[in-house]
């Protein structure tokens, strides 16, 4: 049975009509809807709000403790999406986790390149440090939201700012040169996302910066002193070597990281848990791990 969830899952990204490197309105229009198609469960609140000057969505299970929360930096390769259509994601593994959420509204590029995004991460765990233990704290990022996440820290670190207990990171796009070996020998199999594609979208976030700034692109960062870090990948994505080369850089800098990769699944497959066992399965580690780590210095 999960050979034919792996199968309809790719027919379903390689079919449809999402294209990463297309033109840009369109495709955010398209991303949201993919996302938002399926209705929330009853429980699920979403609540649209501020953290100091950010915009933010706030996701509560109905019954769950708020005293720990996921800061959450959706993906959409720094051009695409929104927090509002990041929820169905994170409600899935806030009930795994068992906390609350809230979800950024980064600013997106090509309107408002680089640092905006990290500027705005920066801001909400700031002014959520206002009220909130950092060790009750975790971020969580997928795709260029999981580099977001990366750079985060890094830049937290710089201001030495206090760490949040862990940090989880799903299909990481952390390096925007795309000079990972997978760009190309995963370009076979990886249902989703194309070079072509990545390429479009760097230049849109980057702008006049250098890729190659550790802030843009974790792989060349320092990762001394970042809290325990999960990261999660499937083996049929052509960032596979982001989060590969992440893990080595956190293991050199003696961070406590979990790497899994999923064997035969694409980009950020914990997105169809609904219908991929492998994709709920990768949830409930995630899930786990954040319990595990929250409240511990």
């Amino acid at each position: 049975m999960t050979d034919d969830q792996k199968r309809a899952v790719a027919e379903m990204l390689r079919t449809g009509p999402l294209d990463l490197g297309g033109e840009l309105h369109e495709q955010r229009r398209v991303l949201v809807e993919m996302l938002t198609g399926i209705p929330l469960p009853d429980d699920v609140i979403a609540t649209s709000g501020h953290l100091g000057d950010i915009d933010v969505v706030s996701v509560d299970i109905a019954g769950v403790s708020a005293d720990d929360v996921v800061l959450y930096l959706h993906g959409g390769a720094y051009a695409l999406g929104t927090a509002a259509s990041s929820v169905g994601l994170v409600a899935d593994l806030m009930r795994r986790a068992g906390v609350r959420g809230v979800s950024v509204d980064y600013r997106l590029a090509p309107e408002s390149p680089y640092p905006a995004a990290l500027d705005d991460a920066v801001a909400s765990y700031e002014a959520l440090l206002e009220s909130t233990d950092p060790r009750r704290i975790a971020l969580v990022g997928e795709s260029a939201g999981g580099g977001l996440v990366l750079a985060t820290l890094v830049a937290l670190r710089a201001r030495g700012v206090p760490m949040p207990a862990s940090a989880v990171v799903f299909s990481p796009w952390a390096d925007l040169t795309l000079s990972g070996r997978t760009i190309h020998t995963k370009s076979g199999v990886d249902p989703a996302l194309t070079a072509a594609g990545l390429r479009t979208r760097a230049a849109d976030y980057v702008g006049s910066a250098d890729p190659t700034d550790p802030l843009v692109s974790a792989v060349h960062a320092d990762l001394t002193g970042l809290p325990p870090l999960l990261v999660q990948a499937g083996s049929d994505e052509i960032l596979l070597d982001d989060a590969l080369r992440v893990v080595a850089a956190a293991a050199m800098a003696d961070v406590a990281v979990t790497l899994q990769i999923t064997p035969g699944v694409p980009h950020v497959f914990q997105a169809f848990a609904a219908i991929l066992t492998e994709g709920a399965a990768a949830l409930d580690a995630a899930g786990e791990f954040l319990r595990a780590h929250f409240g511990k210095p």
